[in-house]
Order: structure tokens, then C-alpha cells, then sequence
């Protein structure tokens, strides 16, 4: 029996207790290869930089390569990193991923991590690249290829990690990137 006087407490309270920190921003992937070129480690490093100061939450594979960059980058600058790793393990992850969401599913989680990007920029890229690029277009979600992939017209070709921000419609708290 309540109290008089107290109030039934509101739904996202319900869900979540207070004091429980709450996702800062957009969720957006970046996907790319395990093994890239120095330019793609650079640019990804880049991306992850730019959209932590976006105020985004970056989600990524988890491992290494352009998804080891990227958390590097988004790290660097304060961001949260979400890891959806293929194995059963959380300590494979790379050692910036702060949120290790260990599936167990191999190229499977590639589904998963579709599912919670809302946006995805691909940085060059392999085979599970070009899967995560048709799981993210089948569902309607934008993706943005910075030297990547541009077999399909719907994945929008950028020459910058700026860029890839821009067309996203995302900005970064020192301005690049394009409209907040």
C-alpha cells in the first residue's frame, strides 16, 4: 500500500532506477576489416574520435582492426563503446570496448549489431563487412562507405571521416561534421 501523497512512479522509472545513467546519444556501427590498411586504422581511429565528441554511443564487433580503431578514437574522447563479439567470451574484446556483449554466434552477431545501430559508416572492409552492409540496408538503415564498398547505390560514398558525420547529420562538438 502506498503512502499518501506518493505518486506511482513513471514508466522509464519503472524500467530503469534512478540514478541509472541513461545512453547519451545516437547509436551508430562502425564495420570494417579485422586486418586493415594503415589509411582505414587512421580513418576509423578518426570516426571514432568525431563521433564521441558527436555525443554518439559507438557499437562495433568488438575486436580488432577498424573495430579496435574506432573504440580507440571514440575512447579517446570521453565516448561510450559498445562491443557485439562473435564468441562466448567478453575478454576477447579489444581493450577500449566498455560494454562487451558476448553472443556466441560468429558471423551470426553480425544480425545483432544491425539491429542496434540506428546508422553505420563502413571504413574499407572484408567479407563480414559487406554482410554487415546488407543486413543494415535490408533494414532500412543508412550506411555511409568511406572507402569502402559502393557496389550498391544506397551506400553514400564519403571522402572523410567529417564527411561520414556530415551526411549522417551528426556534428561534432568542435563543429565538423554536419548539423546536430
Amino acid at each position: 500500500m502506498r503512502s499518501k501523497g506518493h505518486t506511482a512512479p513513471r514508466e522509464d522509472e519503472r524500467l530503469m532506477p534512478a540514478g541509472t545513467p541513461r545512453i547519451p546519444g545516437r547509436v551508430i556501427a562502425v564495420i570494417g576489416a579485422g586486418e586493415p590498411t594503415a589509411a582505414a586504422w587512421a580513418s576509423a581511429f578518426e570516426v571514432g574520435r568525431l563521433l564521441a565528441r558527436s555525443g554518439c554511443v559507438l557499437v562495433t564487433g568488438g575486436l580488432s582492426g577498424v573495430m579496435q580503431a574506432a573504440s580507440e578514437g571514440a575512447r579517446s574522447e570521453g565516448g561510450l563503446v559498445v562491443g557485439i563479439l562473435p564468441g562466448g567470451d567478453p575478454s576477447t574484446a579489444n581493450p577500449h570496448v566498455e560494454v562487451r556483449i558476448a553472443t556466441g554466434m560468429g558471423d551470426a552477431r553480425n544480425a545483432i549489431l544491425c539491429n542496434t545501430a540506428e546508422a553505420f559508416i563502413a571504413v574499407g572492409g572484408s567479407y563480414g563487412t559487406l554482410s554487415e552492409i546488407a543486413f543494415a540496408l535490408k533494414r532500412g538503415k543508412p550506411v555511409v562507405g568511406l572507402n569502402s564498398y559502393e557496389l550498391l547505390p544506397e551506400v553514400i560514398a564519403v571522402e572523410s571521416p567529417a564527411e561520414a558525420l556530415e551526411v549522417l547529420g551528426l556534428k561534432a562538438a568542435d563543429g565538423s561534421g554536419g548539423p546536430a
